[in-house]
Order: C-alpha cells, then structure tokens, then sequence
C-alpha cells in the first residue's frame, strides 16, 4: 500500500546552487523522456553539457550521439516538456526540489558510479549529502536479534556524525532510521517511488520526521509509485551515497544481498553483522563475511575501517559538536569523541531503585529470564518463575517497559533490549 507524504507548510528555501525555473523545467524534461535511461542521459550530458544543449540538438545529432532513430526524435519532439510542467508544480506543492547532477549539491560519491541517476528529487536537508554516509540494509522479516542490532549499531553510527541511509522499507530499515532519529541524527531516506509517496503507508508519521529532521530522496519522478522493479534500481543509490555498506540479516538471494553486490561492483566497504547460523535470515550476512565482508560487532568495527580522511573528518566534527555544546573545552586534548556511546546493554545494574526493595528484586529476576535475540512469551515467563505471581511479573515487566529495558512485542511476547 502506499500513502501520499503530507505537505510542508513551507517549500525548502532556496540556496545558492538553486536551479532557475527554466532550467529546471529542462532537466525535468530531461528525466521524463520514456526510455532514456541513466546511462543514455550520462552520455548525452557528455557530449552537450546542458539539457537545453539537448533539446535543441537535430535528430541526427542526437543519433549520432548513440539513440537510436525514434528516441532520437521523442527527444528532439520536445514532448516530455508536458510532464516536466506538472512535475515543477507537484515539487511546489509538495515542498521538495531537484537536484541535478552538475550541481554543487550532487553528492561526489554517487556522481562517480557507473549510472548515476541524472536528478535527484529531494525533501529534507539536501546538505546531508555532503556528510559521511553508511548505507544499512536487511530483511523485511527480521528477528528480535536482527532488529536490535539494527538499533544498537545504527544509533551508536548516528552518535558517531555518521549518516545513516537506508530505504525506509520495513524490518531492518525501519529499525535503522528510527534509532538514528532517536540519537538525533542523520538520516537519508532513498526511496523506490517519488518522495511526495510514503511505501510502505505504516511509515507515514517516519516519513514526516525523516523529512523535518533528515533528507528523502529518489531518482524517481513526483508521483511515482513504489513498483517491485524499483527496488533493485533503488538499491544502487543508497549503495552509491555510501562508502560501505552494513548488511543486517537477509537471507542469500535478498534484496540487502543485490545491494552489497552493487557496493562491490562501486568500490565500496561491505560490512556485516553475524547471526544464527539455524536462522535463514543469517544466511545472508554469514555469507557475505566468508567472502571477506567486515565482521561488525559494534560501531567501532565500522569506524575502524573508514579511509583515514574520513576518520579524520568524523573526529574534528566529533570535537567541534562537543565544543560546542560545552562539553569540550577549546584546545584540550583527545579526539573529541567520547568513548563509548548509546546505551549500556540492558542488564541488572540498569534496574533503578534499591536492592532490598521487592520491586526491584522482582524486575531484575524478569530481566534476567529474557533474551535479547529471541522473544520470550508471558506464558513462559509465568511458568518459568515459580515464585513469583502473574501480577508481579506483570509489573515487572511493565516497569522495565517504562525503563526501556524490556520491548513488548505482538502476541504477549517480550524481549530484553540491547
């Protein structure tokens, strides 16, 4: 199912790379002339530089350029300006702009992969893509473990000044973005269909603050509607952004897996997270680390592995927020960047209140039935701690619920969290 995105109050305000309406309408164009393609738009863009070079070449240039005759001639007819109209005022209304791929904006990175979209539509922060960016990819269908690792390893990257990209689908990614926003960071959204449509439409309120707090981005056209082929195009974007790609659960033929193959193919680190091997959902990323991918137990092995001018940079940037939020005093010493981040695993020692307090007692007797990798269900519970009452555990659990220790999950299920 997919939703319409609800309207800003106000469209993005324009800077100085900002397109004219008229050029504009020519990249528009552009774009919407059927069956031209990323690769067929890159070598036109070569030989003419400018979309209006483009549309004011002959057929038989434009053949000679490497269309065939009667793409030669759609472009040349001039007849995607139409589209291109109705496209400039679904921007309008939907408060999202274009950015296309001379312009300062276009992110290097993806500008140098073999068919690098030539616009991007975008909602949001389009200075988020000049940031450093990991992509974060997994199943729809993930495990409890899956799920908290996305969270756990997304939200310390996120604490880190890296970006997270991921494509807002559910399972894996949705954990991803949510985390980020979570530790108030970045977050890039690539989408499969225009960035005015929310797929899958549960994600509707996500959406909303990725677009107040991070950036929404696709190739495809206002409108558009998140079609399966799209996904695999999709996927080659969020790669592309990226200067690795982190694989959380998926099984051998995912779609996470096409994504780490096209993040082989650009150049890009590929980093995963080990799972069950019973799991099929492990399947995936197990695979890709015999094949050499990074393990990744925490941030740091992702960190670890960044070009050292990427290290670099994420350290003076880790200096220059703890200054200014005072926690850093000018001139002192260090990277900047505090030693550990995001929450510590749930355990015992979170459980507030005093030892000889009953309550207490009985939370931390919970906590220590539950499993962060595997849901653990009422009945079982009850069962399983003989001394204690239904209530009780109860209540416990709903105290630990209140802590963010414990995660209710459908079906009476609990989790202990990461």
């Amino acid at each position: 199912m997919t939703a319409t995105l609800p309207q800003t109050e106000h469209a993005a305000a324009p800077s100085p790379a900002a397109l004219s309406p008229e050029e504009e309408l020519h990249w528009l164009a552009l774009r919407m002339v059927p069956g031209l393609g990323a690769i067929r738009s890159k070598n036109l863009l070569e030989r003419f530089h400018t979309p209006q070079a483009i549309f004011r070449a002959s057929p038989s240039e434009l053949e000679a350029s490497g269309l065939s005759g009667g793409l030669a001639r759609s472009v040349a007819s001039g007849c995607s300006f139409d589209d291109a109209a109705a496209q400039q005022d679904q921007l309008r209304a939907a408060g999202a702009r274009l950015i296309p791929i001379n312009s300062p904006l276009y992110p290097e990175l993806l500008r140098g992969i073999y068919d690098p979209p030539p616009v991007l539509f975008v909602r949001g922060s389009a200075d988020l893509l000049s940031t450093i960016c990991i992509g974060v990819v997994g199943t729809r269908h993930p495990t409890p473990y899956g799920v908290a690792a996305s969270e756990r390893v997304s939200g310390d990257l996120a604490r880190a000044g890296v970006t997270i990209v991921s494509g807002m689908a559910r399972g894996i990614d949705t954990a991803a973005h949510k985390a980020c926003l979570a530790a108030d960071g970045k977050t890039i959204a690539v989408l499969g269909c225009g960035v005015d449509i929310v797929y899958p439409s549960e994600n509707k309120r996500l959406a909303a603050e990725i677009a107040a707090k991070g950036l929404i981005l696709s190739e495809f056209p206002m409108g558009a509607v998140a079609y399966p082929q799209n996904f695999p195009i999709r996927n080659r974007i969020v790669s592309g952004l990226s200067f690795g790609i982190l694989v959380i659960e998926g099984a051998q033929y995912s779609g996470s897996a096409i994504t780490a193959r096209l993040a082989m193919e650009q150049g890009r680190d590929v980093f995963a997270v080990p799972g069950n091997i019973t799991s099929k959902m492990s399947w995936g990323p197990n695979l890709l680390i015999k094949q050499g991918a990074k393990l990744v137990q925490d941030w740091n092995d992702v960190v670890l592995e960044m070009p050292a001018p990427l290290q670099q940079r994420l350290i003076q940037e880790g200096r220059e927020r703890l200054m200014n939020q005072g926690l850093l005093l000018s001139g002192q010493g260090g990277s900047g960047m505090p030693e550990s981040f995001g929450p510590a695993p749930a355990s015992d020692a979170n459980v507030t209140g005093n030892r000889s307090d009953p309550q207490a007692v009985a939370s931390r007797r919970v906590l220590r039935e539950l499993k962060v990798d595997a849901a653990t269900n009422l009945d079982t519970l009850v069962e399983t701690i003989d001394d204690m009452s239904p209530s009780e555990i109860i209540a416990s659990l709903f105290e630990l619920e209140i802590l963010g220790l414990v995660r209710q999950q459908p079906g009476r299920n609990f989790i202990k969290v990461w």
